[in-house]
C-alpha cells in the first residue's frame, strides 16, 4: 500500500484512513437513526403555545362579545394575560410539562382541569374582593372557562400523537452506551432496563480487559469493541450518553478513559448505583432512579442550541445580503485572473469530527487544488494566483462560507474554524501535536472564532501557534453565550487588518 508521504511525492492525492470498528459496531452503527429532539425545548415550546392559546381564546370571545356591548376596556386585556400567566403556572405546579407525561392523555388531562378550574377560582376570589365582580361578564368567563379548557385538551390530544410517534422515531431516545463489560455493567443494564417509561436506549457496552472479566454480551447487550473505539463509533452513529459501569474505586482506569472520551460532543456519566460511598443527593443526577455522577456534559444545548441556530440563520441571511456586491466583485476578479472554477469545495472537520465541504473563492491555480490541504499554503507559495494573494490575506476567500452557514447549516458564524481533514505541520497532523485536539470539535466550527480574533490565523508552521489555536478554541466552547458571539463578529473586521501569518 502507498502511504501519505509517498503519494504526496507520487502526485496522487492523500488519502483520508478511518479506524474499522467491530462488525457488532459497524451494525448498530449502520441503522438509519433520525436526529433527537430536546425535551427542555419540547416543554419550553409547549409552554409558549399554552400561554399564547389560552391569551387568543379569551382575547377572540372578549372581541366577539363584549366589545359590541361595552366597547373597548384594557382592563379585560390585562385580565386575560394574567389568566395565561397563571394558568402556565399551575400547570407547571401540577407537573404536566413532561414529555413522558405529554405520553399519557388520562393524566395529563385530569391534571390540566383540575388546574384550570382551580385558576378559574383564585379569579373569581381575587375579582371578589377587588369588588370587580360586577365588571366581568359572566356569558364572557363561562365561555372562556368551557372553550378554553376545551381548545387546552384538544391541543394535549395532537401532542400526544406527536410525542408518540417521536418516541417510535427514536428522537426522544436518549443513545446510550455503557462503558464496562462485567457483573457492574450488568446489573447497572438491568437497573435501567426495569424502570418504566424510560427514555435511554442502550446500544451496547464497550470494555478495553481481553480476559474473561469482560463479557461478549452484557445484559443482552453486545461488546461492540474497546475504548479506543468509541469515539470512531460515536461519530458513526448517534450517541447522547456514554455511561461508566465502574465502581468509584477504579479511579485510575476512568481517568485514563476519560482523556479518549472528553473530545466528544455527549455527556459523560459514572453510575453509582452500586458503589458503596454516598454522596448528598444534590450531588447526583438521575436516570429514571439510577444515581449518576455528572462528568462532563455536552456543551450548547437545549435552548442555547435555539438561540444560536436562529442567530446564524437571521444574522447570517443578512450578512450574506450586505456581502453580496463585494462577492461579486471578488468573483469576477477570480474568474479574470485566471482559468477555472470561481468557487473551490474543500473537506473539512465539522461537528463532532464529521467530513463537511466549506465553500471558498478559489485563491490556487486550478491545476493545483488541494482539496484535503494536504500541503500548507506558505509564504510566497507559487500555488497562489495573484488575486489569491490579496483575497488570502484579506479573509475575502471565507466570504462564500456564508453559504455553508446560511443554506447547509454546517457551519456556524462563530467557533473553532474548521480545518482541512489533512491539516498538518512538520509531517504531522494537527491531532497527533496537541492532546485533545478532537475537542474542539464538540459545536459546530465557526467562520470567525475567539482564536482568530486573538491573532491565531492563518499558517501552523509550529507547536505554539496549533496548540494556542485549541486553547482558545476550548475557552470560546466552555464560555459561550449569544452575547460573546456577538461580540466575536464585532471584533472581527479589525482583526482582519492585522495580516500576519495569512498567506
Amino acid at each position: 500500500m502507498i502511504d501519505d508521504a509517498a503519494r504526496e511525492q507520487s502526485g496522487q492525492p492523500a488519502v483520508e484512513r478511518r479506524k474499522r470498528l467491530s462488525p457488532a459496531a459497524l451494525a448498530v452503527a449502520n441503522q438509519k437513526v433520525r436526529s433527537a429532539y430536546s425535551p427542555a425545548v419540547i416543554t419550553g415550546a409547549v409552554r409558549c403555545v399554552d400561554f399564547v392559546v389560552i391569551a387568543a381564546v379569551g382575547i377572540a370571545l372578549y372581541f366577539a362579545y363584549v366589545t359590541p356591548i361595552d366597547g373597548f376596556n384594557w382592563r379585560y386585556i390585562a385580565v386575560i394575560f394574567g389568566v395565561a400567566a397563571a394558568a402556565v403556572i399551575g400547570f407547571q405546579a401540577a407537573d404536566i410539562y413532561d414529555v413522558q407525561i405529554f405520553r399519557k392523555q388520562l393524566r395529563q388531562m385530569t391534571r390540566m382541569i383540575s388546574a384550570w378550574i382551580v385558576v378559574f377560582l383564585l379569579f373569581m376570589g381575587v375579582s371578589f374582593f377587588a369588588k370587580l365582580g360586577g365588571a366581568v361578564s359572566r356569558v364572557w368567563l363561562g365561555a372562556y372557562f368551557l372553550i378554553g379548557i376545551g381548545v387546552l385538551l384538544l391541543g394535549r390530544v395532537v401532542l400526544r400523537g406527536y410525542v408518540r410517534r417521536w418516541a417510535r422515531e427514536g428522537r426522544l431516545h436518549r443513545r446510550t452506551v455503557i462503558i464496562g463489560a462485567d457483573e457492574n455493567g450488568e446489573n447497572l443494564i438491568a437497573a435501567l432496563d426495569a424502570q418504566d417509561d424510560s427514555d435511554i436506549e442502550i446500544l451496547g457496552v464497550f470494555d478495553d480487559r481481553g480476559d474473561d472479566r469482560a463479557l461478549q454480551t452484557c445484559g443482552g447487550r453486545p461488546k461492540l469493541g474497546k475504548i479506543d473505539d468509541v469515539p470512531e463509533f460515536a461519530r458513526r452513529t448517534r450517541v447522547d450518553l456514554v455511561l461508566f459501569a465502574l465502581p468509584i474505586s477504579a479511579e485510575t482506569r476512568i481517568l485514563e478513559m476519560l482523556k479518549k472520551l472528553w473530545v466528544l460532543p455527549v455527556d459523560i456519566r459514572l453510575s453509582a448505583h452500586t458503589n458503596k460511598l454516598r454522596f448528598r443527593p444534590r450531588a447526583y443526577s438521575y436516570l429514571g432512579e439510577v444515581p449518576t455522577l455528572d462528568m462532563f456534559e455536552a456543551p450548547i444545548t437545549d435552548w442555547d442550541l435555539v438561540m444560536k441556530w436562529l442567530f446564524d440563520r437571521v444574522a447570517g441571511a443578512l450578512l450574506l445580503l450586505l456581502a453580496s456586491p463585494v462577492l461579486a466583485l471578488v468573483a469576477l476578479a477570480v474568474k479574470l485572473d485566471s482559468p477555472g472554477p470561481v468557487l473551490f469545495r474543500q473537506k473539512r472537520f465539522g461537528f463532532n469530527n464529521e467530513r463537511i465541504e466549506v465553500f471558498k473563492f478559489r485563491s490556487l491555480y486550478h491545476d493545483q487544488a488541494d482539496p484535503l490541504a494536504s500541503r500548507v499554503v506558505t509564504k510566497n507559495d507559487s500555488r497562489v494566483t495573484r488575486v489569491g494573494r490579496f483575497i488570502r490575506k484579506t479573509s475575502l476567500d471565507e466570504l462564500p462560507q456564508l453559504f455553508n452557514v446560511v443554506f447547509k447549516g454546517n457551519l456556524s458564524l462563530v467557533g473553532p474554524r474548521p480545518h482541512a481533514v489533512q491539516g498538518k505541520f512538520a509531517n504531522r497532523k494537527f491531532e497527533e501535536a496537541v492532546d485533545g485536539y478532537f475537542a474542539r470539535h464538540r459545536v459546530k466550527p465557526g467562520i470567525t472564532g475567539w482564536a482568530q480574533i486573538n491573532g491565531w490565523r492563518g499558517e501552523v508552521d509550529s507547536d505554539e501557534k496549533i496548540q494556542r489555536r485549541v486553547e482558545y478554541d476550548l475557552y470560546y466552547i466552555e464560555n459561550w453565550s449569544l452575547l460573546f458571539d456577538i461580540y466575536i463578529l464585532l471584533r472581527t473586521p479589525f482583526a482582519l487588518l492585522k495580516a500576519e501569518n495569512a498567506y
